[in-house]
């Protein structure tokens, strides 16, 4: 079971915590059958950092008790199993602290990396489906190398929560390599606060541009889940996926920390050819409940109080 952990730094892709040249590493944990998963982090984690390095947290092999939101992704996504087939998984690293505007920056330089990796991958082993999975920032990572890895090399993109504007999407959707892969789009209204603080805080490339949670492109390679939606949900249970519903009106990690959706993506990851995005598209809710459904009651109730036709 090979989990490897590489970095975004200055010069590239570098190994974790060693010297060693990657394409060695990468040829041998190829010799595994199964898919690659890249799995990219988000806000407030950085490699070696003494409480926030990624690699002993939600990139690490085990759950950690000491931090609620510290779920390991490796073992959620099928690595750790012990079967012949699990493929190779890689933690991605990279330095997403400091402000937000330093790191909706950082996110970008560390794309670079991630498609110098992604391309490494895809010359050593052509033919291998090559997966993503990132959460937050890590959306804006994956998103901003589409434009730099080369056609067909990536599968499968599941953003969670993606910190990133529709507009950066649309450009990144529009490359060779945006036109190839499947891009699914996890969102929830209990997202809602976080996006909107990304659209008032980070400048966006055009005015009035929205965050994916509203404006991810609909194109025939996208999809969004809107996973607080109860029709969303009951529709993934009579497909085999029973997701448990939403507990809090806001919550950033709730796209990985719910019970049961990593059955789900592990099923979208590792069987793409059983999990079809086409059929998904047209069995899903063809739109999203608005934005701020989750807080205040959609449609809004009258009101009844006091009016010059209603004196009290």
């Amino acid at each position: 079971m090979p989990l490897l952990r590489i970095n975004a730094c200055k010069d590239g892709a570098e190994l974790h915590g060693s010297r060693r040249p990657l394409s060695p590493v990468l040829a041998r944990g190829l010799w595994h059958p199964g898919p690659v998963i890249l799995m990219v982090h988000g806000y407030k984690y950085a490699p070696y950092h003494p409480s926030a390095c990624p690699h002993e947290k939600i990139l690490g092999m085990q759950n950690r008790k000491d931090c609620r939101t510290s779920l390991s992704w490796p073992r959620g996504l099928g690595f750790g199993s012990g079967v012949s087939h699990e493929g190779m998984g890689i933690a991605f690293g990279w330095p997403a602290r400091g402000t937000i505007w330093q790191a909706y920056r950082n996110a970008e330089m560390a794309a670079k990396s991630l498609a110098q990796l992604i391309a490494m991958i895809h010359k050593l082993a052509p033919n291998r489906e090559i997966h993503a999975f990132a959460h937050s920032l890590g959306a804006r990572v994956v998103l901003s190398a589409l434009p730099h890895v080369p056609t067909s090399s990536l599968n499968r993109v599941i953003l969670l929560s993606g910190a990133e504007f529709g507009s950066n999407a649309e450009k990144a959707l529009d490359c060779p390599a945006g036109q190839t892969a499947e891009i699914i789009n996890i969102t929830s209204r209990e997202n809602d606060l976080f996006d909107f603080m990304l659209e008032k805080l980070v400048s966006s490339p055009h005015r009035n541009d929205r965050s994916l949670s509203q404006n991810l492109p609909t194109r025939g390679n996208t999809l969004t889940l809107q996973m607080d939606n109860p029709e969303t949900l009951g529709t993934l249970r009579r497909c085999g996926f029973k997701i448990a519903p939403p507990v809090r009106r806001i919550c950033h990690w709730s796209s990985y920390m719910r019970p049961g959706v990593f059955h789900l993506y592990r099923a979208l990851l590792r069987r793409s050819d059983l999990v079809d995005l086409t059929h998904l598209k047209q069995v899903m809710p063809p739109k999203a409940q608005p934005r701020w459904s989750r807080i205040i009651p959609y449609p809004l109730p009258k009101f009844h109080g006091f009016s010059k036709h209603n004196p009290r």
